[in-house]
Formats: C-alpha cells, structure tokens, sequence
C-alpha cells in the first residue's frame, strides 16, 4: 500500500525500523553516548516480531504453510504474541507452551489474541516431560502438519536480526557504533545484529547480559555447560539452562551477569529518567550496562547501543507492582514505594 504515506496493509508492514534514542539523565554521569534502540515501537511491542514474521514467510515460501494450518511454540511471552499476531492476520492457528515464570499480562495477552496457552513449570529440567520445550514438541507431534517454529535451535531467528536490525542500527549510528549490549536468551538477537555489524567493523564491541542462575556467561568463558550454575531466577526472556544453538558465540566478546533486584529497579529507573516504559530485560540490559562502565568498558568515545526488548505493559503484575517487588524481598518498609503517591478523593 502506500507505505512512503504511512498507510499499510495490515500491522506487519509496520516491523522493523524502529527508532535510535539517546538517553540522556540516567547515563549523565557514564563517560560516552548512549542510545537504546526500542523494540517496543514494532506493532507487538518487542523485537520478536522480527523473528515471527521472518520464520512464518520462510515457511510459506517453502510451501510448508498455509492458511488454515497450526503454529507450535515454545516462549516465555513475546515471540507468543508475535506469533499469535502474525497467525491472526495470515490465517494460522497459534498453540504455545509457556513457562510459569511469564508475567500474567503476557499470559493473558496469548490468550486474548486468540492462542492456546499451555502454561508450563518454569523450573524444571529442559528435557522434563513438563517443561515448556517438551510439552511444545508433544503438541506439535500431536497436531499433524503443524509447525514447530522452534526459536531455541532455528537458525532463521539470528537471520532475522541480521537482515534487519543490524542494518538498521548501522544506519543509525551512521557507522560510528563502538559498543552493543543486549540480554542473550535464545540468541538471536545479539547474534545476529553482532554478524552484521562486526562485518562492518570488527573492532566493534559485542556485550551480552546473562542472568545469575543462567549458564551462557560460563558457556562462552569455558565452552562447557555447568548445570551447577543453573537456579531459579525471575529475570523473562534472559539467560538459559540449556545452550541455544540459535546464539553465536563467536561474535560475543563479553557476558555480564545482572541480579533480579537490581534490574527491576532498574526498570523503574528507566521510566523515572527517560520517560522510557521498558521491559524487564530492558532494565536488565540497562543495568548491564552500569555495571560495564563501573569496570571502565565505556570511554567518552564510546557510542553504545542497548537493545529494549520490550514493553513495561507486559510487567505491570511483576517489576512495575510493589506488591510483587514486595513479595521478592526487593521493596523494604523503609524505601520509597509507588503506592504511597496515589491519594484518593472521596
């Protein structure tokens, strides 16, 4: 349609290209420049509608979809909703397995869009009958001629990112980018932006967050899966305890781990600084990146990038709630807490 007027078909002419921010008070005191790109702006709110939309035209291309058939995914909320986004307007049937650590707002957004949830327990073993990868492809052997999108081990979700936000943020930075940080989960992501840029510049700098209780920090640092390392955690979308074949970790030269409390707060720092309503992950990367310009990663050259995965709607029940912050252990009696600022008139 008329694209160059804003007007387009349907929500999928409007992924990608989303917008380059400086941040400006939260990093005041942070030598270099910093910018997020925010994902949030793609018509399902996160960067995973890059992946759906890339994996469901591949299929169709290939002649493996088609309208009326069934897409099988494993997800911890956002490559759901794309997924569900995407089936919605091209004709799908959308059935996810979803880890009990999701948010309820993720959850019943699946389920408002019109997708079969299958909610999982979030701590269990990767190849325990329950878990949401198992139970995933249970339901895909269970509905012949699905499809199982797989996002964990398909290589068309660093693809994805490679032909698209790479590019983009490139573009930009107009090739003056030093530095990328981005949480790592499944890997497509940071893998495939890192492709593309360091094939522009090797020099530039790839830095991962990982979460404690996660396994990719000591996975790249040693090359060897320590189950030791894996414990709960309440971080979404961020860290594993099995090793994605869809992350690349030749183009990652550092992981840096965050805390749950410190990137819930944060969260709410990003939106009490810059106005930017992020997701957990966002707070996440954010506070990646303090902790990397405490060890001196960043120099007044600097010009990092920090990939937002998301939208603060989709935690309004967790990080954004300070009964939830409460209930971890993160809000004390004696800190400030939203709640105290709402007055009601009677």
């Amino acid at each position: 349609m008329k694209e160059h007027l804003n007007v387009h078909n349907n929500l999928l002419g409007l992924i990608g290209n989303t917008p380059l921010v400086k941040l400006n008070r939260i990093t005041e005191n942070l030598a270099g420049s910093y910018y997020a790109k925010v994902e949030s702006f793609n018509p399902g709110q996160s960067s995973k509608d890059r992946i759906a939309l890339h994996i469901v035209e591949d299929a169709e291309r290939k002649g493996i979809l088609t309208p009326g058939d069934t897409i099988v995914e494993t997800t911890s909320g956002n490559t759901g909703f794309s997924l569900a986004m995407v089936s919605i307007i091209k004709g799908y049937t959308c059935i996810l397995a979803v880890s009990s650590k999701s948010s309820k707002d993720k959850i019943d957004a699946l389920r408002t869009m019109g997708a079969q949830v299958y909610v999982c327990p979030a701590h269990v073993k990767p190849d325990d009958p329950r878990s949401y990868y198992e139970v995933a492809k249970r339901l895909h052997r269970e509905h012949e001629g699905s499809v199982y999108i797989n996002q964990y081990f398909n290589a068309l979700n660093t693809t994805a990112h490679y032909e698209t936000t790479g590019p983009e943020i490139w573009k930009q930075t107009e090739g003056k980018i030093t530095h990328l940080v981005a949480c790592s989960g499944t890997g497509g992501t940071i893998s495939g932006t890192a492709r593309f840029l360091k094939e522009q510049n090797p020099e530039i700098r790839i830095l991962g967050i990982d979460a404690y209780g996660s396994v990719l920090k000591k996975y790249h640092e040693t090359g060897k899966l320590d189950t030791n390392e894996i414990y709960p955690y309440r971080i979404e979308g961020l860290g594993k305890n099995l090793i994605p074949t869809a992350t690349d970790f030749d183009t990652i030269d550092y992981f840096e781990k965050v805390t749950d409390e410190d990137s819930a707060y944060t969260a709410r720092e990003l939106a009490k600084t810059e106005g930017i309503f992020a997701g957990y992950t966002s707070g996440a990367a954010m506070q990646g990146v303090k902790q990397l310009a405490e060890q001196g990663e960043f120099d007044k050259k600097s010009h990092v990038v920090i990939i937002f995965p998301d939208h603060g709607s989709r935690y309004m029940s967790k990080v954004y709630s300070d009964d939830w912050m409460s209930a971890q252990g993160f809000i004390e009696e004696e800190q400030e807490i939203t709640a105290k600022k709402i007055e009601y008139i009677k």
